[in-house]
């Protein structure tokens, strides 16, 4: 359990995430990484370099792409879409959720096209993607946007429905009118730790998505991998892999440390 700081962020939770301050939890993390590169070590010895380079070749790799400048411009150019689509897919699928989940009136008048877009997969709109964006930034943060909303969409409508309904009459009874008001004043803060939940998740699968983002030619991380693959590469592939989950890793640690903040009320 997270320790109340009275609403002042001191770090403990970031150190909790790498495992500072406990030496045996570091330790173990240490080991269990070195026996993954060890074990990859070991079976890339027994395979062509084109099926699987050694940890060497693509650290190699990284440092190559690194300082030619390729890697840097590639992740700025993948951040310039992950950015907005992050927060257009966030923000609407909050909204969305939290509103539909309350409003039995649009929940039913909405629940048909619900069922009938949610199945659709994010790379089925790229052709939508191109022909209303084109092939640019906008039309690759559309695609993560969209990945982005479902998740956030159900996490806040399955949070809002959890409300007890106890707590929204102890809201009337302290004076809670109207609808704006409840959700403001007890439903939102209620169901804000399935909402953030549904945030983090999010964050990650949007990352996820860059590759699929840029399947069209859009410059980033994910065109480099798709460059890659195609011309057999596979070390710069999977060093454009490790940028991905670098990029995912220092998010997901930010974000846990901000969701800490937010829900010290918890403690």
């Amino acid at each position: 359990m997270a320790t109340d700081t009275g609403g002042e962020f001191d770090g403990s939770g970031l150190r909790a995430d790498v495992g500072i301050g406990d030496p045996q939890r570091l330790l173990r993390g240490i080991a269990g990484l070195a026996g993954f590169v060890a074990l990859w070590h070991l079976v890339s010895l027994t395979q062509p370099a084109i099926v699987l380079p050694s940890p060497v070749a693509v650290a190699a790799e990284f440092r190559g792409q690194f300082a030619s400048g390729t890697m840097p411009a590639a992740l700025a150019s993948s951040v310039r879409h992950w950015v907005p689509g992050t927060i257009a897919g966030t923000g609407l699928g909050v909204a969305a959720g939290v509103a539909f989940a309350w409003s039995g009136l649009l929940d039913d008048v909405t629940a048909p096209l619900i069922r009938l877009l949610r199945p659709v997969p994010p790379l089925a709109l790229i052709g939508f993607a191109i022909a209303w964006f084109g092939l640019n930034h906008a039309g690759a943060a559309f695609i993560i946007a969209v990945g982005g909303f479902w998740i956030n969409f159900y996490a806040s409508y399955g949070a809002v429905e959890e409300v007890s309904d106890d707590l929204i009459d102890v809201g009337r009874t302290l004076g809670v009118r109207g609808d704006l008001d409840m959700v403001r004043s007890v439903v939102l803060p209620a169901s804000l730790p399935g909402i953030m939940t549904g945030i983090r998740t999010g964050l990650g699968r949007c990352w996820m998505l860059v590759i699929a983002a840029e399947i069209f030619s859009v410059p980033g991380v994910g065109r480099e991998i798709l460059r890659a693959s195609n011309n057999l590469r596979v070390d710069r592939a999977i060093a454009y892999i490790f940028v991905l989950s670098l990029m995912y890793l220092l998010v997901d640690v930010a974000f846990r440390a901000v969701q800490r903040r937010v829900l010290a009320w918890q403690a």
